[in-house]
């Protein structure tokens, strides 16, 4: 799995970051976000190409199902997109979970990683659908940053409902194919008591963020 790691000061909590659909682990954003958490908190972090993402070789799946949600798109047929995005989404779960779970048994045998504490940074839309199944079946990451913009099917409610470490949920509060009536159900599944959701009008994809509560991470992930 092709993968970045901006490493911060031994032993420093790990945050493992996702990404959006059709992007990838080295977008402007993506790495103005793990700056600000490695200069800004002193973390290291990881993000890695989700499955026929970035410096992946795209599969016949990949291959399909982009071009279904293109069609899906350009004939406005929002039930369709939400269809495709789903199944979609869901088949990559399935093959990113281990591959996380894989990078994680990796770096915790770097010395400068060992068994620092983890946390999930999120990444809207697909390192949503991406990051709900893995902190359900991934028991060392303590915290959660997800993120609306993503299709909500009953898998990704049924994996929320296994999530059980606190959440904070960013809610894009005009997105054109996820209604928020979706997000806010998706919100009320997490199993855990210790969740907020913090919600801004907007796009996921042109979505600006103000008045987050930036020090969730270094609570959560601070040495017990």
């Amino acid at each position: 799995m092709p993968g970045v790691l901006w490493s911060s000061t031994p032993g420093a909590p790990l945050v493992l970051m996702g990404h959006g659909g059709g992007l990838h682990k080295r977008t402007p954003a993506q790495v103005a976000r793990a700056r600000a958490l490695v200069t800004g908190f002193g973390f290291s972090v990881v993000a890695i190409d989700a499955p026929g993402h970035g410096d992946r070789r795209r599969s016949a799946r990949d291959e399909r199902a982009r071009a279904e949600l293109g069609a899906a798109m350009a004939a406005g047929s929002t039930d369709r997109v939400r269809a495709v995005s789903a199944a979609y989404g869901a088949a990559l779960a399935e093959q990113a979970v281990p591959e996380w779970q894989a990078v994680l048994d990796a770096l915790q045998r770097l010395p400068e990683i060992g068994d620092a504490p983890i946390g999930y940074g999120g990444g809207i839309s697909l390192g949503t659908a991406i990051g709900i199944p893995l902190v359900a079946a991934e028991p060392r990451i303590r915290a959660a940053i997800f993120g609306a913009g993503f299709v909500v099917s009953e898998p990704l409610l049924a994996a929320a409902r296994l999530v059980r470490v606190p959440v904070q949920f960013l809610l894009p509060w005009d997105d054109e194919h996820v209604d928020r009536a979706s997000a806010l159900e998706l919100f009320d599944a997490f199993g855990t008591s210790e969740k907020t959701l913090h919600a801004n009008p907007g796009d996921h994809r042109t979505i600006q963020w103000h008045g987050l509560d930036d020090q969730f991470l270094a609570r959560h992930l601070a040495p017990h």
